[in-house]
């Protein structure tokens, strides 16, 4: 039985190259695109929510 070079542990065979779940979740250029682009928005998100909640009420 072959091992799935996906799968998350370590292969029987020692010539079977396992590849590390770290590894492949960063070898995704998707995720990566995905997480560059959701992360920066939800701090800016935050920290506008914090500076407008910081605003003086005008008399």
């Amino acid at each position: 039985m072959t091992q799935d070079p996906t799968t998350t542990t370590p292969p029987e065979d020692p010539k079977a190259e396992w590849i590390p779940p770290m590894q492949r979740m960063l070898d995704n250029p998707f995720l990566l695109l995905f997480l560059g682009v959701t992360i920066p928005t939800v701090f800016y998100l935050i920290w506008g929510i914090m500076e407008i909640t910081q605003i003086p009420i005008a008399k």
